[in-house]
């Protein structure tokens, strides 16, 4: 048994944050369709990876939601489902008459969610982004900087991923949950610019109390700081250096080979760049591996930058699992782990609509009947 067993989910194809959202309820055995448009006229813009990852463990549908044929099709879906996810801007399903009123009046156990860059209300809710556009109207890419430097986008994990389709799981957990005392569904307005701010609680914090300056890139987080900092390696690597704590810091030193006597007091700002020259010039005097090796065992918090095609080879993460074999690639294992309810990933996904005609049956409908609806043009 994984926890989301007996679970249906209802999946509107979209980019990025809401086929991550249902990935991560299928890996802990939500039963997850995928509902995508017809793949002719149009460039087929949500799936575009012929491989793609989000797709495993789900099965899919093909719809021309245009048609009031197609439309009706997923009408009988999401009168069976538990939940429906949707990526689109606030609107598009109301046109479609499968707006929360409708589906709710249907349905009044289903968790309608709705994951949106801008979310469903203000005056920007119905304008076209990006995770880049959302973490910065959120505030969260201008700590993403060096002192001196534009702001750099960390790829897009910041608000696709974290703040957008990991919230919105959670979302729809946290609705799931409350469906149980009291035998209804809601609403999950699920907005990555709200997502995104939600993960900075912990600088408005230290705003708050004075433990940090809006100098980004001088701060103790962002790069300011010697001990919280990536140095460069003879070869060219990188490491990481976390070492907050004074325990940790003497570590960092004794692993340097340098002398605390020697060197300026750990948290006097006015020397943080001469320290950092001087760690930069240490990790310099050897390679990413020697460093790893002189560490390893070393309270110190320092670990070696690896890359996507190196980090499935370290024995700590070897011993983890923290990578899985989907087919020949190497795809991330679900997290978190649960002792008795774990997560799996599911299957590859097959081409989209693959399971086009026996999701029908599933819902009922005979051979004439679906032969009908593919004449129509309703389903793919």
């Amino acid at each position: 048994m994984r926890p989301l067993q007996g679970v249906r989910v209802v999946e509107m194809a979209g980019l990025a944050p809401s086929p991550f959202c249902g990935m991560v309820l299928a890996d802990f055995g939500a039963d997850v369709t995928l509902v995508d448009r017809p793949s002719k006229g149009a460039p087929e813009i949500p799936n575009v990876m012929a491989d793609n990852p989000f797709d495993r463990g789900k099965r899919s549908i093909r719809v021309n939601l245009k048609a009031p044929e197609g439309a009706d099709v997923v009408r009988t879906m999401i009168r069976r489902a538990d939940v429906l996810l949707e990526p689109y801007r606030p609107g598009v399903m109301e046109k479609l008459g499968l707006g929360p009123e409708e589906v709710r009046a249907e349905n009044p156990r289903i968790v309608y969610a709705r994951l949106t860059g801008w979310g469903q209300e203000g005056p920007w809710a119905s304008a076209a982004g990006h995770d880049i556009d959302y973490i910065a109207l959120s505030g969260a890419l201008s700590l993403c900087r060096r002192k001196g430097e534009p702001p750099l986008p960390p790829a897009n994990i910041l608000g696709d991923f974290a703040g957008g389709g990991l919230l919105c799981v959670v979302g729809i957990l946290l609705a799931l949950t409350a469906r149980e005392r009291t035998g209804k569904g809601q609403v999950v307005d699920a907005a990555m610019v709200d997502g995104a701010s939600y993960l900075c609680t912990q600088f408005y914090g230290l705003l708050a109390n004075g433990l940090m300056t809006l100098d980004i890139g001088t701060n103790m987080l962002d790069g300011g700081a010697p001990y919280y900092q990536t140095y460069e390696t003879s070869d060219g690597g990188y490491m990481a250096v976390g070492a907050i704590e004074g325990r940790f810091y003497r570590e960092l030193l004794e692993g340097l080979g340098l002398d605390p006597r020697e060197l300026p007091e750990q948290n006097d700002t006015s020397n943080w760049p001469d320290l950092k020259a001087r760690f930069a010039a240490a990790f310099r005097g050897r390679t990413r591996d020697e460093w790893t090796r002189i560490f390893e065992g070393r309270d110190a918090c320092v670990a070696p930058v690896l890359g996507l095609d190196e980090a499935g080879a370290h024995p700590h993460n070897r011993a983890r699992g923290l990578l899985t074999r989907l087919g020949d690639t190497a795809r991330p294992a679900p997290a978190p782990r649960l002792s008795d309810t774990p997560g799996r990933p599911g299957p590859a996904g097959r081409p989209r609509g693959a399971e086009t005609r026996g999701l029908l049956e599933e819902l009922g409908y005979g051979k004439e009947r679906i032969r009908t609806l593919v004449k129509q043009g309703a389903v793919e």
